[in-house]
């Protein structure tokens, strides 16, 4: 008997109120046709119908009515099911806000309540003042000096037990930070709320060391989420490594472990990290997952770690996730990252990277939650992206091309490296290890371009200052534009390198270089801020026997931060030669540049020490400092880049490498710095680059002064009469295109003050500048000549320098062909400080 398939519409062609029924073999065959053919043609469906003989006393027409039904109703499925998304992750955006909401409302009463309470002390205190007795004030004064001295944290013991109670009191701090007010949470610049964002992201604002929180939806469950979030090495890319060095569970089914973590430095300039930390997972009573951390130390009792050699011990303050299951699926969860990273021990001109929530917020925070929406889209959807490859093993291949840069960057001496001696200049350092199966496996052996004995890696790097360029543009440019920094010759060789016969060790050919590329695209991340993708090389500019050896050259490259609405962003472009069959096991030797933002925003508390010209130059008429615009090409004024380039090496080859390393990186350097100057917002208009206001009168004065005693001694102008009026004395000065700079008059002269040229020579900033005697840029003969010239300024009132060389806080060396010092005297002509001008000056 036929069984019906329900009403599937009318057909145009028949008469009207006539239904098509199916039987349900019939429906069952066409479901099967249809996932096989999902729109055919009428050709297509003429065969069907011969095919099949089950559907043969059914009309064309009719096959074609039930296939448009049929797309029709997956079409609204999919609109449907996509609907359902994204209603539950508003509902569940929309829980967050009003939890939000609450812990606002709860901190403005607390704050009404204590403002009411201060102003009632405050009342006290004024009638306080008039009682004269001795005794109340010995008293209290006694009182406060005992609480003073009463112990904060009393020694606790290191059993079960008392790990025991250290993870309680992490468990209930991480809390009041995650849903509480705890820390003093702003949002984050840039990061807007809405149900495309990638959260609710918030930094701290004034708390000790470096705050940042993030509430999300993602689309996996929480005891998956934990387990992703808890294997840090495998989404952390700073994340060296995690050892758990002790674990157990304790009596009300949590887990204690003792950990110890490494963590990459992002620079050459600045040591790594290492935490020495206590992890606790538990259940709460409403069924959220928690997982909290924080740093032990003598002042909880625990057990201590000895400081480990080339590593600086950080602090996390308590930290942690919570997850909660969601409605209709997936998690929401709350991350706290909550670290002092000891700015103490790196240059004052770094030390913004290790006090900025900010920077947290985007490396870490903010790094978990994409690679959780990274894994719940590669979960939901079977893809296969370029390559015939999955997601997992691309997204492989990203980590493993971060991780090989960062150990070049660092050069650890557990990993093999050793430094080999310079050439007697120090802008480029050379590492060599002569144990590359530490870094790549001993699963690498000759075949693969890796001489087993007599051999092994070298690496140059250098790092340096960039000022007024936004690292997503600079990053963006040499990934577009390869031919204008990099040499053919040295991509033939390291493409050679994997081969059984390396060419013959090249001369870079500095300013020459050719090549160009054709970019194939691999794999994305969600957001587009990370692109894996493989470069084939064209051989334009080689030999015939370079082009042979290095037939089919591709590099596999790693973009990232190249959005340059991204506050506190670093920005990457990392490659490595492969071979054409991108094989799994391939072994990759990363190079390539980095370019980490200084100026991230507006959660970095100001400075203790603050120059009166730094503030003149930063700080508008208003007296409150000028803001910066966190879009577009004003982003970051102040960043630094580091470079990183590895080769391989036969031991009767090592010194041409290492000679041709060096020059080569002295070369991009050149080239990074002839991009970066064009690229400048500031040279692609004045409303794009850093706006210096008027300026206080203590700056106008000085630089008054500076072109006064400039005409009185020497009798001619320092600067050209400027064709605008409003063109202001100090703005003049501050864009000469000399390195100037003024010395206070002290035993060991430090700077004072220095324009723009100036600072780019120092490599340094006007905050940082205070600290840079000039004793420390002077060579050997440049403070022999001060010594003899000091009494002829002070006397003559000026003194000509020969040619010379200085050396920037970065230890770059800085050649000038001329100076010029000159004695600056202020209103009543006594001598305020010393002022040089350093002429045609430029990196060595």
């Amino acid at each position: 008997m036929a069984v019906t398939s329900g009403k599937e519409g009318k057909s145009s062609g028949m008469d009207q109120g006539k239904y098509v029924r199916y039987t349900a073999e019939q429906v069952e065959a066409l479901e099967r046709l249809y996932h096989d053919c999902p729109k055919p043609s009428s050709i297509r469906r003429q065969q069907l119908i011969r095919e099949c003989p089950i559907l043969s006393n059914i009309e064309p027409k009719q096959i074609k009515v039930w296939f448009q039904n049929r797309r029709c109703r997956e079409k609204q499925r999919k609109e449907a099911s996509r609907l359902q998304a994204v209603n539950r992750k508003l509902s569940a955006m929309n829980k967050l806000l009003m939890e939000e909401n609450d812990r606002l409302q709860k901190q403005v009463s607390q704050l009404v309540y204590e403002n009411g309470y201060f102003r009632q002390q405050l009342q006290n205190a004024s009638i306080a003042t008039t009682d004269t007795s001795c005794e109340s004030v010995v008293t209290s004064g006694k009182h406060q000096q005992q609480n003073h001295l009463t112990p904060r944290d009393p020694p606790r013991d290191t059993s079960p037990a008392g790990l025991l109670s250290i993870a309680e009191e992490t468990l209930t701090e991480f809390l009041s930070k995650a849903k509480g007010n705890a820390v003093e949470w702003i949002q984050m610049p840039g990061m807007k709320p809405g149900p495309d964002a990638i959260g609710i992201v918030t930094i701290s604002h004034g708390c000790t060391g470096v705050a940042a929180r993030a509430c999300s939806l993602v689309g996996i469950e929480p005891t998956k989420v934990a387990e992703i979030l808890k294997d840090r090495t495998s989404w952390l890319r700073d994340c060296r490594s995690v050892d758990v060095l002790t674990a157990f569970s304790t009596g009300n089914g949590g887990t204690i472990e003792l950990l110890y973590m490494q963590m990459y430095a992002p620079t050459t300039l600045a040591p790594a990290r290492d935490f020495w930390t206590l992890r606790y997972t538990s259940v709460l009573e409403d069924g959220s997952l928690v997982v909290c951390e924080r740093s032990l130390s003598g002042t909880q009792g625990g057990p201590s770690m000895p400081a480990v050699q080339h590593f600086v011990r950080a602090e996390m303050q308590p930290s942690g996730y919570l997850i909660r299951p969601c409605e209709g699926g997936g998690s929401l969860i709350h991350i706290v990252d909550h670290m002092d990273l000891e700015p103490w021990s790196v240059p004052e001109v770094l030390r913004p990277l290790y006090e900025s929530s900010t920077v947290l917020a985007q490396k870490v925070t903010m790094a978990a939650l994409r690679h959780l929406r990274q894994i719940a889209q590669e979960v939901s959807s079977d893809v296969v992206l370029g390559w015939g490859r999955q997601p997992a093993a691309l997204r492989t291949f990203s980590q493993r091309l971060c991780k090989g840069f960062n150990e070049a960057v660092n050069g650890f001496t557990d990993d093999g490296w050793s430094l080999m001696g310079n050439d007697g200049m120090d802008d480029v350092t050379i590492l060599i290890n002569s144990s590359p199966s530490k870094l790549l496996g001993p699963q690498f052996a000759s075949s693969d371009g890796l001489p087993a004995l007599g051999g092994g890696i070298l690496c140059a790097k250098a790092s340096m200052l960039l000022q007024n360029v936004p690292p997503a543009l600079l990053v963006r440019f040499l990934r577009e534009h390869r031919s204008e920094w990099a040499d053919s010759n040295i991509d033939a060789y390291s493409a050679s390198s994997w081969k059984a016969s390396p060419c013959t060790v090249p001369s870079s050919r500095i300013g020459g270089f050719g090549g160009g590329q054709v970019i194939l695209p691999l794999a994305h991340t969600v957001e587009h801020e990370e692109f894996l993708e493989v470069i084939k090389l064209e051989n334009n500019g080689l030999t015939q026997e370079e082009a042979l050896l290095s037939r089919d050259m591709f590099l596999l490259q790693l973009c990232s931060g190249i959005d340059e609405n991204a506050v506190g962003a670093c920005a990457e472009l990392v490659f490595a030669p492969i071979d054409a069959s991108l094989a799994d096991s391939s072994p990759l030797l990363p190079s390539g540049f980095r370019v980490i933002p200084l100026d991230s925003g507006i959660d970095g508390s100001s400075p203790n020490r603050t120059l009166d010209l730094a503030s003149a130059l930063e700080i508008g008429s208003a007296g409150t400092r000028s803001s910066v615009d966190y879009c577009g090409n004003s982003s970051n004024l102040r960043s630094v880049l580091t470079i990183a380039f590895q080769f391989t090496f036969e031991n009767h080859l090592r010194e041409s490498v290492a000679s041709m390393a060096r020059q080569y990186v002295r070369g991009v350097v050149a080239s990074v710095q002839r991009v970066a100057m064009a690229i400048a917002p500031s040279r692609l208009g004045s409303h794009l680059g850093p706006r210096v206001p008027p300026g206080t009168p203590e700056a106008l004065t000085l630089a008054r002064w500076v072109c006064q005693s400039y005409r009185f001694h020497l009798g001619v102008e320092l600067l050209r009469p400027n064709s605008e009026v409003n063109e202001s004395v100090l703005k003049t000065l501050w864009h000469h295109s000399d390195a100037i700079m003024c010395c206070s008059l002290k035993s060991l002269p430090v700077f004072t003050f220095a324009n723009q040229a100036g600072l780019d020579m120092l490599e340094t900033t006007l905050v940082a500048l205070q600290d840079i005697s000039l004793e420390k840029i002077l060579d050997d003969n440049g403070r022999k000549s001060f010594c003899a010239d000091i009494a002829q300024i002070m006397q003559q009132g000026y003194a000509y320098l020969p040619a010379g060389v200085c050396v920037s806080s970065m230890g770059r060396p800085a050649s000038y062909d001329r100076a010029i010092a000159w004695k600056v005297l202020n209103d009543e002509e006594n001598a305020h400080c010393i002022a040089f001008m350093f002429m045609n000056w430029s990196f060595v």
